[in-house]
């Protein structure tokens, strides 16, 4: 027996699920990939769904699969109603039961929460109510399309079995998907025999169930993906409503577990929490289902990102299996670090969303983990030594920069990293300042961490000069970042970005940067207008930085609503919540026209009209920034050097770390 095993023993034990036993109680649960094509399983699948079938994973359940040509939100969907998944559901369980893993299906339809547009089919629900975040007017299903839906479930669930899968996990009800509709008397209205009363409303699940039981018969997996709480939904389904569906679920002796999660389209934070969501945050509801149903396994999820919490809620008796997906996103070696006494090396889940965030135009990514989508090419054992080990310098101690110097360091180089600041982190680290998001910090805190145990050479608080770095050095990655913009111009003004000018006032005392303010050095006074002509983050990160510290927080943006791009990371609706909740008001299709001492004049950008706002202590800027290429451009030329993240164009964390694991590799 391991250490590791002793540290987590309920952990890393068996547990048998119908008639199948899980190696031990981790499971990865459903997550969209977008790697599919034609509907189906690429190659790209079956290297993702085996790496972390290798990192130790008990149970996979795949990607929701789609029952029926009418839950197709986007393109990238597999169709589990079609017998061309067979091969590549074979060719997945071969890559997965080589380690041990037991692997499902996840057949679904999402109903109301989804819209025609890609299908240019009508969007079917049991009631004609339209989702808060499509808004698409359902159709009504009628009696023979909710024949044509259960028949799509069992082609899933026959499929499944033709191609050597473990189980099916029945979706749908969970989430404020289809068959969570037809639960909750909040969107099934219907006066038939699927509406009404709790018998009428749970009748199509059953009969799915049934159905899909009589295919895969008892040798395969047979369970069911509920919800703890629909959350604060009017009319919605709580906890208790929960509990008493999984006992009659249970009564039907026809399931072998119960996956619980949380959440609806309206409460879409419950599903998918992001920082500052507490992790474990729905043990709790999830321990009442396990006690009305002890003896079925039931997997509890919600931010389940270290084995101590994990262990804990085993223990408590909360949940018999823990469900992950972020967290196996983010190091799917999760499993084997924490059996092996080695939980201080997992990569954290920060909750940052951009996995979230990325499926919306591209494949699946991580914040902080290069490889995502692309284990061929960067996963686990595709570091090589390099052929010849050279003399490495980076200059920049940000993400990227880190990332770079890591990279290069575990190729065999001898690497020197130099960061002008007393301590690593760039930017990412001043982020972290702000209470609400100082899980954050965990990106830098890893990186630091791997650098402290590699051979890196860290030089900090040393401004790097061309002369350094133009001999004696065989390789020079530049990652020196960017600085904020404080010309005051939104981006409505093209030209006066070039020209040289800036905003009247914009050079004053009190005007500051996002920077200035999270890294302590600008002393605003009690009332602060932050302007964002960005749409990202920063704003509000800012704007909660201030408002906790009791200033008076107004957020102007010449876009008509704040910080949009929170949509894609889909933490918009809970941020507002709380932001708003902390008296923080906002002010939408206005620019600054001119600062005044502590007046700012505003211009609506569709009818120029100006108002003024007195007794403004502060101005806060949050207008882009601009690339610190110099260094790069005085070496280009004279050495080999090459530019990586922001110094190249300011973007994102996952830009600068996705560009430095490139560079390490290049090199």
């Amino acid at each position: 027996m391991t250490t590791a095993v002793t540290e987590y023993p309920n952990l890393f034990s068996p547990q048998k699920i119908g008639p199948r036993t899980a190696k031990n109680r981790v499971w990865m649960t459903a997550h969209s990939t977008q790697l599919v094509k034609d509907h189906n399983f690429t190659e790209e699948h079956v290297h993702y769904y085996a790496e972390r079938a290798r990192g130790g994973v008990g149970v996979i359940t795949m990607e929701a699969m789609a029952v029926h040509p009418t839950t197709q939100p986007y393109k990238g969907k597999i169709f589990a109603f079609d017998p061309a998944v067979v091969p590549n559901y074979k060719l997945l369980a071969a890559a997965v039961h080589e380690h041990g893993t037991l692997l499902l299906a996840q057949p679904w339809h999402r109903g109301r929460e989804t819209s025609g547009t890609v299908n240019r089919l009508p969007v079917w629900a049991p009631s004609s109510v339209p989702c808060t975040v499509y808004r698409e007017m359902p159709h009504v299903l009628t009696h023979d399309e909710i024949d044509e839906l259960i028949q799509g479930y069992v082609l899933a669930a026959r499929y499944a079995v033709e191609g050597d899968l473990d189980g099916v996990e029945v979706h749908g009800l969970a989430h404020g998907y289809l068959l969570g509709q037809f639960l909750s008397p909040a969107t099934n209205h219907r006066t038939d025999s699927y509406g009404g009363s709790f018998e009428n409303r749970l009748r199509l699940i059953v009969d799915i169930i049934e159905r899909t039981r009589a295919e895969t018969g008892r040798d395969r997996i047979v369970g069911v993906r509920i919800n703890g709480s629909d959350g604060d939904v009017p009319g919605g389904l709580s906890n208790a409503d929960w509990v008493a569906i999984a006992r009659a679920l249970a009564d039907t002796g026809l399931i072998d577990y119960i996956s619980v999660t949380q959440g609806t389209y309206i409460e879409r934070m419950n599903i998918y929490g992001a920082t500052p969501k507490p992790a474990g945050f729905q043990i709790e509801d999830t321990g009442r289902i396990k006690a009305a149903v002890p003896e079925l396994p039931v997997v509890v999820a919600g931010r389940m990102n270290t084995p101590e919490i994990a262990e804990q809620a085993l223990a408590a008796g909360k949940a018999d299996m823990i469900g992950m997906a972020r967290t196996l996103i983010a190091d799917p070696e999760w499993p084997n670090k924490a059996q092996r006494g080695k939980a201080n090396t997992i990569r954290p889940c920060v909750g940052a969303n951009w996995c979230m965030a990325s499926i919306v135009n591209s494949p699946l990514a991580c914040v902080h983990n290069p490889a995502v989508g692309r284990e061929r090419q960067l996963g686990v054992g595709t570091l090589t030594e390099a052929p010849r080990h050279k003399r490495v310098a980076v200059v920049g101690g940000g993400p990227g920069g880190m990332r770079a110097a890591l990279t290069a360091a575990q190729r065999g180089h001898h690497v020197t990293l130099f960061e002008q600041e007393s301590e690593l982190g760039g930017q990412v680290r001043l982020i972290g300042r702000s209470e609400t998001y100082a899980e954050w910090q965990g990106i830098t805190d890893w990186l630091i961490s791997q650098l402290g145990e590699s051979t890196v050479d860290v030089k900090l608080t040393h401004r790097v000069g061309p002369g350094e770095l133009d001999a004696g050095y065989d390789e020079v990655v530049i990652a020196t970042g960017s600085t904020p913009l404080k010309h005051g111009w939104s981006s409505l003004h093209p030209a006066s970005w070039g020209d040289g000018s800036i905003v009247p006032g914009a050079d004053q005392w009190n005007v500051y940067s996002v920077n200035e303010i999270l890294s302590g050095r600008a002393e605003a006074g009690p009332r602060v207008m932050i302007f964002d002509d960005t749409g990202a983050r920063q704003p509000l990160v800012a704007a909660e930085y201030l408002a906790d510290r009791r200033h008076e927080v107004v957020i102007v943006t010449r876009l008509p609503q704040v910080s949009p791009d929170l949509e894609a990371s889909r933490d918009l609706q809970a941020t507002y919540r709380r932001v708003r909740g902390k008296g923080i008001t906002f002010v939408t299709d206005h620019e600054i026209a001119s600062i005044v001492e502590d007046s700012v004049v505003l211009r609506d950008v569709w009818t120029g009209t100006t108002t003024t706002h007195d007794s403004v202590d502060a101005v806060v800027l949050s207008t882009g920034n601009a690339a610190d290429d110099a260094l790069f451009h005085e070496l280009k030329g004279k050495t080999s050097v090459r530019a990586i993240g922001d110094c190249v164009s300011p973007r994102r964390i996952f830009n600068a770390i996705w560009e430095g694991e490139l560079a390490g590799r290049e090199i």
